[in-house]
């Protein structure tokens, strides 16, 4: 493959472009309270609560999605916000919503979806707000959730010599009619989800990991690229041990939502280990590369390699 042409439809993506105002808006909300452990840059905020911590997270879902299939705009609501708080190693408890709706058939659609996660996740749904008749339709869910102080997540701990790897449950196909969402999940039962969910939960318990997150909206290289760049480090990965579906081409997975995937970094000698958990817990997984001190995600295939992203100059959400 020629690596360049693929740098480029990644960096273009939009799934990765939307993300680079972030650090700008970080820079009016100044976090000034004790309680607060981790903030901006993780899935979840981490809020000290004695010997657990609560997990605060928000997602809003992006309007080209609700444009093509409300229904699953709000199945997807819920998805993510779970993924969120399952990517710190916690486990959720409650949801809330905003929705913003320009007609009866639309909040009907997205209303369906959103129970069937609520059903699927076994999440409810407490409180929110309706704006019942916007010239727009638009959903937001925040979700709180719970993890062990001594066992959380981050995705601004991983550090130069730490493996890296990918897990994602390749039994499904992409969306009908948002390509770019592979769906793993709306047709497993609740026990199944709730088994793959707790794979890193098990692996922050065991200390088998340095950081992590779960592969959202930039896809699996995006994703990294966002906690390269909050850990302050670079990566070299082999573009040929990434896990990819059958019947997919890499160029694609690596600009889809997997729906149930994660990137973790892990000390070498736990390599095995991590790769175990998850596929004891119905995942796919592989050691696709390496974290290294310099500041840049390069990628591989054979002998080849090109930039994607160079930290120095380059930013993803621009938080560091």
């Amino acid at each position: 493959m020629n690596l360049e042409p693929l740098v480029a439809e990644l960096r273009g993506f939009a799934g990765i472009t939307r993300k680079k105002q972030i650090g700008d808006l970080v820079e009016h909300f100044p976090v000034l309270s004790e309680k607060i452990i981790a903030d901006f840059g993780e899935d979840a905020a981490v809020i000290d609560d004695g010997d657990d911590v609560l997990l605060f997270a928000a997602d809003g879902i992006w309007s080209k999605l609700m444009e093509a299939d409300p229904e699953w705009s709000g199945y997807c609501s819920v998805l993510v916000n779970v993924h969120d708080i399952a990517a710190m190693g916690g486990w959720p408890i409650a949801m809330v919503d905003v929705l913003s709706v320009s007609s009866p058939q639309i909040a009907e659609a997205v209303l369906r979806g959103m129970k069937k996660g609520i059903e699927k996740f076994d999440v409810p749904i407490i409180g929110g707000h309706l704006h019942p008749d916007t010239p727009y339709s638009a959903l937001d869910v925040a979700i709180l959730g719970k993890a062990r102080k001594d066992s959380v997540i981050l995705s601004s701990t991983a550090h130069p010599g730490d493996a890296i790897v990918a897990a994602a449950d390749l039994d499904g196909a992409a969306h009908p009619k948002f390509a770019i969402n592979f769906d793993s999940t709306s047709f497993k039962d609740r026990e199944t989800l709730r088994k793959q969910l707790g794979s890193m939960q098990e692996l922050g318990e065991r200390h088998l990991i340095t950081a992590g997150k779960d592969i959202s909206n930039p896809g699996l290289l995006g994703t990294l690229g966002m906690l390269l760049e909050t850990s302050g480090i670079g990566a070299v990965i082999d573009l040929d041990f990434i896990p990819v579906p059958a019947g997919i081409k890499l160029s694609d997975w690596l600009k889809m939502y997997p729906g149930m995937g994660f990137v973790v970094t892990a000390k070498p000698e736990n390599v095995y280990e991590v790769i175990d958990v998850f596929r004891d817990r119905g995942l796919t997984a592989a050691k696709i590369g390496s974290v290294v001190s310099d500041r840049r995600l390069v990628i591989r295939q054979g002998a080849k390699e090109a930039v994607l992203f160079d930290f120095a100059k380059d930013t993803v959400t621009g938080i560091r």
